[in-house]
């Protein structure tokens, strides 16, 4: 039996990191050339590099646990459907089917398998958010999928490099967009090709002929490392449960995280049951999220790949909200999803109290709004239709041993789209946009803010926003006695307020706001430190009514 080396190990970490470097140029191809605002500035997106059987063995550090761990699962998909023997060079496959891919329309994974001479050696696959996708438009009011939007298969998206013209000829007259839709998926292909010629050269100069064992390396060392963080726990079942606003009516998360021996298994029986509206979450969107909320405080430090991903099961029954079945409509099953890692560290609190934040807003506020029908598509952007999709965030929970972070997304990662690409892409004016003082929750460590936005129409026509909105009516907990963040509002200035989910007009010359949710505290909030509460007052982040309430401060 041969014995590895010192040069094998070193030879082995480098082409490790050789690899992540890769995948990470991969996805900041994906940002560099998308179309979608909410990719080129927000990152909403995966990449990834996979061996020949499907196992993803690395992922970009830019994108979202939604889109990398779905994806992750998702690339078995495209080889049952297209076993690697059937393909060629020159071969691109992508879907958007939410139960084969990531969970909803909007997003495409595009996956393109690595060939040295005609030898396939790896697939890489990429997946990023299209901001309209036809039918109702992005958000929760369909009550089927069929109504959601275009679905595409898994299939062709290139064969032998020739372009599947009637694909995007389908494509391109079913959305509102179709510049974006047709510009994002080249930019999807791009990405796989940039990591492919990448991976191409690192195996000659390597001298390697193919990454089978290097791939192996990594996912077996991962596996390894993350059975052996679960070991170290103390076995058990520990429950935790959480109410969110859901669509008509709350939403009740159930959730059992039972640690043995090397293994962690997360379980969500008893949660309610599925929606008529499109907040319902496929099961790859939920094993996504909850297998991510276990690994944000067991084995962190160990990479995200096939082989970590292992070590924790996620079950939902069938027939719950977080295990929908086709034809579900599941458009803002993000909603749902991204409070997930809420429940799942309310559980592992019980074993790891020291390591775990409180709620936080969780969910990203990322309303939809494009051009009204009330007033005809001339009446809103230089005689054309307008969609857009910006992305703003509510505050995370307060940290272990830090203040939450304010205006930050947890978990999904994404970052908010800049003020400036906003009103240039779209007939809107941002008149306000600044931290929403006290909404961040009380405590020994406070919660992070919130903050509030003023839009309007440029032109002051009517126009409408689809809110996918949480933490209206169930604001963030917080933890050992620190207080809840300031609930989420939606309203319009000096008139009424609107729903946190569903499409409604914004009228003729109204300003639109939203003040997005804060994050919970923790630990008593008298025993904070006043020079911090001092600080928090003279950074208007904590007003003084609020700072001798909630922290008996006196100056």
């Amino acid at each position: 039996m041969k014995t590895e080396t010192g040069l094998d190990a070193i030879r082995a970490q480098l082409a490790w990191n050789r690899l992540l470097a890769i995948v990470e140029e991969q996805a900041q191809t994906v940002m560099r050339t998308a179309f979608s605002t909410v990719v080129r500035e927000a990152g909403d997106l995966s990449a990834g590099v996979f061996s020949t059987d499907g196992s993803m063995l690395a992922q970009a550090v830019t994108g979202t646990p939604g889109h990398v761990n779905a994806m992750a699962a998702s690339v078995g998909n495209f080889l049952a459907r297209y076993p690697l023997a059937t393909l060629a060079p020159g071969d691109v496959l992508l879907t958007n089917d939410p139960w084969h891919a990531t969970g909803h329309l909007n997003d495409f994974t595009v996956v393109t398998p690595i060939f040295l001479g005609e030898r396939p050696v790896a697939l890489f696959a990429s997946t990023s958010h299209i901001a309209d996708v036809g039918g109702r438009g992005f958000g929760p009011d369909a009550n089927q999928v069929y109504e959601e939007g275009i679905n595409i298969p898994i299939g062709y998206l290139f064969r032998g490099g020739e372009l599947n013209q009637t694909l995007m000829d389908i494509v391109r007259a079913n959305v509102r967009d179709p510049v974006v839709a047709e510009g994002d998926l080249y930019s999807l292909t791009a990405s796989n090709q940039t990591g492919g010629e990448q991976l191409l050269r690192m195996m000659s100069d390597f001298e390697l002929d193919s990454i089978d064992a290097v791939g192996e390396r990594i996912v077996t060392a991962s596996e390894d490392a993350m059975r052996s963080e679960i070991a170290a726990l103390p076995n058990g079942t520990f429950r935790h449960a959480m109410d969110v606003d859901g669509y008509d009516e709350p939403i009740h998360i159930a959730c059992a995280v039972t640690v043995e021996d090397e293994s962690i298994h997360v379980d969500f029986d008893g949660t309610s049951g599925p929606s008529r509206y499109g907040i319902n979450v496929p099961l790859n969107y939920t094993r996504a999220y909850a297998s991510f909320g276990v690994r944000c405080v067991v084995g962190n430090d160990v990479p995200n790949n096939a082989g970590s991903l292992r070590a924790v099961r996620v079950t939902a029954p069938a027939g719950c909200i977080l295990n929908a079945s086709r034809p579900a409509a599941v458009s803002a099953r993000h909603a749902l999803g991204q409070m997930l890692p809420d429940v799942i560290l309310g559980c592992l609190e019980q074993v790891l109290p020291d390591a775990v934040p409180a709620e936080g807003a969780s969910c990203i506020w990322n309303p939809v709004l494009l051009s009204s029908a009330d007033e005809g598509a001339g009446a809103n952007w230089g005689g054309g239709d307008f969609v857009t999709n910006p992305i703003f965030n509510g505050g995370t929970g307060a940290r272990p041993h830090k203040d939450g972070l304010s205006t930050t997304a947890f978990p999904s990662g994404v970052r908010t789209t800049p003020t400036e690409v906003n009103e240039v892409t779209a007939p809107i004016l941002i008149w306000r946009k600044e931290y929403l003082a006290d909404s961040g929750g009380p405590g020994m460590l406070r919660g992070g803010l919130g903050q509030v936005i003023e839009i309007a129409h440029a032109r002051g026509a009517p126009f409408e926003i689809s809110k996918m909105f949480d933490r209206i009516q169930h604001p963030a907990r917080g933890r050992r006695g620190g207080g809840p963040g300031r609930a989420g509002r939606v309203y319009i200035k000096g008139g009424k307020t609107l729903r946190g989910k569903g499409k409604e007009t914004v009228p003729p010359g109204a300003i639109l706001v939203m003040e997005t949710p804060g994050g919970g505290g923790i630990g008593d909030p008298e025993s904070r430190d006043p020079e911090a509460v001092r600080a928090d007052l003279e950074a208007e982040l904590v007003s003084e009514a609020d700072a001798k309430k909630s922290y008996g401060y006196r100056g």
